[in-house]
């Protein structure tokens, strides 16, 4: 897909920021991750996953796409809930062109509605992504498709599965046309602009939440506090994973430490195979009350600390 600067000749180069929007658990890092060729986004079955700016940079031909996968929309409740939709409507009006991505077996309602409503306020260009249609009739799609076309001016509409790839490509041709001129940004062979410790605590919080889906809350943190270069090529990762009580500390080191162990080896194979290098991964149970309400967690989020 893609190729070198000498295969490109003198064609002019393009660059440009596209932001993914979306309701929770529509498929945007599962798409991020498939436009991009590598995983750069943590994907589970549980709902804002997603909770900072990821940036995922695919060069395809004479041009470098500068995805921005945001956290799914949805009505806030909580402070750090509304720190993420802020973060997600933030992202959309920064960038040169908004995928704009539904469902297409849950259709247009709920979140998905209130964000066709709330796009009037965004002034980009806009594209409609329906993710998932291989398991929707083809009679349906084209009537969800007119639906939200009559409800926002979108430039193009494009149908994929975020999940087997399909249609990815013709969005990937598209978007290459579509963005302005310019240099690239980034470095040719960089996929993503988050730090590697930052990725590494983003794994490990996804095998968390695999491991955990119906027992451990929303509220749980992971942050990278160490990582030694070793002198035989391996690299030790010290990692700490903050939780709001007693309860669900309990919760996650198991029977016998159990839990933490598969969580701990899920991690420290994804974190080397990224990295091609041996992992020696140490996790670290602590309990930080009411973390939601602290400043300094944002900041290292990446979210604005909502007043």
């Amino acid at each position: 897909m893609s190729e070198t600067v000498q295969d490109r000749g003198q064609a002019p180069t393009r660059s440009g920021f596209v932001a993914l929007i979306g309701a929770p658990n529509a498929g945007k890092s599962t798409l991020l991750n498939q436009l991009v060729g590598t995983k750069v986004s943590i994907v589970t079955h549980k709902v804002q996953t997603t909770r900072a700016l990821v940036r995922g940079i695919a060069t395809h031909g004479t041009a470098q796409i500068v995805f921005v996968d945001t956290p799914g929309i949805f009505k806030p409740r909580r402070r750090l809930d509304r720190a993420m939709v802020t973060t997600a409507w933030g992202g959309a009006r920064d960038a040169d062109v908004v995928l704009v991505l539904i469902d297409a077996e849950r259709g247009i309602k709920g979140d998905a509605a209130t964000i066709l409503e709330s796009l009037e306020s965004v002034r980009q260009p806009k594209v409609l992504v329906l993710n998932k249609v291989d398991r929707v009739k083809r009679e349906s799609l084209l009537k969800l498709a007119a639906d939200a076309n009559e409800r926002v001016g979108f430039e193009r509409t494009f149908m994929v599965s975020a999940l087997t790839g399909s249609g990815c490509v013709d969005l990937l041709d598209w978007l290459a046309t579509r963005l302005p001129e310019g240099p690239w940004y980034y470095p040719e062979d960089q996929i993503s602009d988050l730090p590697m410790r930052q990725l590494a605590a983003e794994i490990t919080r996804e095998k968390l939440y695999l491991r955990l889906h119906q027992e451990l809350p929303y509220s749980s943190h992971v942050e990278t506090e160490k990582w030694e270069e070793k002198k035989d090529g391996s690299v030790r990762i010290e990692q700490v994973i903050y939780v709001e009580r007693d309860s669900q500390k309990k919760i996650v080191l198991g029977h016998k430490g159990e839990t933490i162990r598969a969580i701990g080896q899920a991690a420290r194979k994804e974190i080397g195979d990224i990295l091609e290098q041996k992992v020696h991964l140490f996790l670290f149970v602590k309990v930080r009350e009411n973390w939601g309400d602290d400043p300094e967690r944002y900041r290292e989020m990446g979210l604005d600390f909502p007043g």
